[in-house]
């Protein structure tokens, strides 16, 4: 879904024009991750809201279609959308991002979710400075990735019945490569869309860097909660 986000506009921005756009995907990235957060962290210390949540068998599927279905909007529907829907859209995906993600802090030692956070942080950034100055095309890495993605979802439901932890291992493992190699893949489709905007000010700029900030802001909450999974040391 998102491997089709960047896929519009002709000619050529200056350096500097990519690097507002760049600038824009990343700030909004983190307003993202902000409001996630703090989401969380509110739901984490409210027995009214995790009842309510985590409570109702029904309500943690019913957040995820509705995630689903505001990546859709956004992602399919950015060109003709208003720039502040847009950027309500992405908020909104984010709060209820955040909702999902409370059972993290009762689950999970505040150690170890800021050690995940950090190697997160790190591994994204590392590899989104990959993607944005390697002179490698990374568009081979595009349906490998994308195959990777799909046989994930796909472990993870057949997991969800099976319960095994050595299968959950493995799925971390292989999950981390993916969303490293998604980071750096995507990190270059913006700036190359960046680079083929030409003429195009304003909001058609502040459209992609919404969808930019999407698809990275994706990226990175994978690769937290899968370091979680992988190196986080559960509440007794």
């Amino acid at each position: 879904m998102q491997r089709n986000l960047f896929a519009t506009h002709v000619s050529h921005l200056s350096q500097a024009e990519t690097n507002i756009l760049l600038r824009q995907v990343y700030q909004w990235m983190m307003i993202g991750l902000l409001v996630s957060g703090l989401t969380a962290f509110m739901v984490a210390h409210s027995a009214t809201l995790i009842h309510m949540i985590f409570g109702n068998p029904y309500m943690i599927w019913v957040l995820f279609f509705i995630e689903i279905g505001l990546v859709i909007a956004i992602s399919a529907g950015i060109e003709k959308m208003d720039i502040s829907t847009a950027r309500v859209l992405f908020v909104l995906f984010s709060f209820i991002d955040g909702l999902t993600f409370g059972s993290i802090f009762l689950i999970y030692t505040a150690t170890s979710i800021a050690t995940a956070f950090f190697i997160a942080a790190l591994t994204f950034g590392v590899m989104s400075l990959y993607g944005y100055f390697t002179d490698t095309d990374l568009d081979s890495w595009g349906n490998i990735l994308f195959i990777g993605l799909i046989g994930i979802i796909i472990a993870m439901v057949v997991n969800f019945f099976l319960k095994s932890p050595v299968f959950e291992w493995w799925i971390s493992v292989i999950g981390i490569i993916v969303f490293v190699g998604l980071t750096a893949y995507d990190t270059q489709k913006i700036k190359a869309l960046g680079e083929e905007m030409a003429n195009e000010q304003g909001e058609s700029l502040s459209r992609v860097a919404i969808v930019g900030a999407l698809s990275l802001y994706l990226d990175f909450i994978n690769l937290f909660i899968l370091f979680l999974e992988f190196f986080g040391n559960q509440r007794e």
